[in-house]
């Protein structure tokens, strides 16, 4: 029995050890790469912030000057989402937006916008979807231009009844046998706009008082 007793114990000791060595491990490896892959996300995401945001819209750290937004109805969030300000010497030009479609074929899609400060659509991109491959992929830009039939429309010019696939009398062009998927976006779209022109102040309100601040101080 003390035999048995003893070699339990050993292992036990040897899979504390070799947890520990491998949480170490782990711990040393995270923190190592941590800074590279926080970089390399940022790479990234100003590269998709680019597309919708052409440079000449902005002199600023489009990155860096960022607000939380908390989850909303109109953006289909659960939680925080971050909201990145373009600025063109000073002033506020386009700010960019992360918005969910909750019904699309397979499930949600994942959006990025860019409004422009006057409310117009700079541009919009899927960052992620789980539709059907061939299919309801198409609102990919790879896939398809799609998307960019987005590109400089405004809940001004297009009215509540506009913002639906031409199938339900709409001005949003569809592929017949996949009308779910584009619905779901275009519903989406004109929701985050919605949403933008409700918090455009709230959006804006940090570069605002910034301005005021150097102004004062001049």
């Amino acid at each position: 029995m003390k035999r048995i007793a003893r070699s339990t114990l050993q292992t036990a000791i040897n899979l504390v050890f070799f947890a520990a060595i491998g949480t170490a491990v782990l711990s040393s490896t995270f923190f190592l790469t941590h800074d590279e892959i926080v970089k390399s996300e940022q790479a990234e995401k100003l590269k998709l912030i680019t597309q919708i945001v052409p440079p000449e819209l902005f002199d600023n750290d489009v990155i860096q000057d960022t607000l939380t937004i908390a989850d909303d109805p109109l953006l289909g969030n659960n939680g925080n989402t971050v909201a990145y300000r373009a600025r063109l010497k000073g002033e506020p030009s386009a700010v960019v937006v992360e918005a969910i479609a909750p019904d699309g074929y397979s499930g949600k899609i994942n959006l990025i916008l860019a409004v422009r400060a006057n409310g117009e659509l700079a541009g919009v991109r899927v960052v992620s979807h789980k539709e059907t491959p061939g299919l309801g992929d198409y609102i990919e830009l790879p896939k398809s231009p799609w998307i960019k039939g987005f590109d400089g429309k405004s809940r001004e010019v297009y009215k509540d009844e506009d913002w639906k696939v031409k199938k339900d009398g709409g001005q949003f062009d569809y592929v017949a046998g996949a009308t779910i998927t584009p619905r779901a976006v275009v519903k989406a779209v004109n929701k985050a706009l919605q949403y933008f022109a409700a918090n455009r102040d709230k959006l804006f309100v940090v570069n605002a008082l910034k301005s005021n601040s150097k102004s004062q101080s001049r």
